[in-house]
């Protein structure tokens, strides 16, 4: 599939349906497509499953998907930031599974590179383990999880260059770079797009053959899930 430049990111999500299933880079609210998640909020697409390391908070981030109720079943590691979504969850509006956090990682890192399945310890003997296969190897049990592939990834990126090759900046490079493996289209948004040969191919992190759509946007909030500073002597 090759690769599009967009101007709108209206127009970049337009053909996202109801009932997609996405996955979605970002740590917190570390690197988390801003605009892309901004976009699917005006459309409203509804009956969503996302998957991401978490869901963002009550006004920001995949929080406002939530609020507006388009997101069916959340799969992430952490939930606890937003009081939206424990409410949905407990009044039966949000389905929720959880995952451990490495757990996490490597699923979607295998539904990426082919990888149907693996074997992991991660959950044994928890209800992590409830109607998973195990499997003993060298007198240890291991549960067998699913790689997940997605209909769309949406990922945040620092630079690009015109054939969709990315770096990503420092912390922010989090989930990003596997998720944008495991969408069939995969649409990211940069600060920058440069031309080719202006990157040093030792400093891209994922080449543009994952890249189906980018776009370049300006003015991120990237907002501070929690400020914590020392205090002063």
């Amino acid at each position: 599939m090759t690769l599009n430049i967009y101007h709108s990111f209206k127009e970049a999500t337009a053909d996202i349906p109801d009932g997609a299933t996405l996955v979605v880079g970002g740590f917190g609210l570390s690197g988390i497509p801003e605009k892309s998640i901004q976009a699917l909020r005006e459309h409203g697409t509804k009956n969503l499953t996302v998957v991401s390391n978490n869901c963002g908070v009550d006004d920001f981030g995949l929080g406002i998907l939530l609020a507006n109720k388009q997101i069916k079943k959340m799969v992430a590691s952490y939930v606890g930031e937003n009081k939206i979504f424990e409410q949905q969850y407990l009044s039966g509006e949000l389905e929720v599974e959880l995952v451990p956090q490495g757990t996490l990682a490597e699923r979607i890192r295998a539904g990426g590179a082919g990888i149907p399945g693996f074997y992991t310890a991660t959950g044994v003997g928890t209800p992590i383990a409830e109607g998973k296969e195990t499997k003993e190897f060298n007198g240890q049990t291991y549960l067998l999880e699913e790689g997940i592939v997605a209909d769309f990834a949406l990922v945040k990126a620092w630079k690009a260059d015109t054939l969709g090759n990315l770096v990503f900046r420092k912390t922010a490079r989090n989930f990003n770079p596997i998720a944008a493996t495991a969408g069939k289209i995969t649409i990211v948004e940069v600060e920058e797009i440069v031309e080719v040969g202006t990157l040093d191919p030792d400093e891209i992190h994922l080449p543009g053959i994952y890249v189906q759509r980018l776009l370049v946007a300006e003015n991120y909030e990237k907002r501070i899930e929690k400020r914590t500073v020392r205090k002063e002597a």
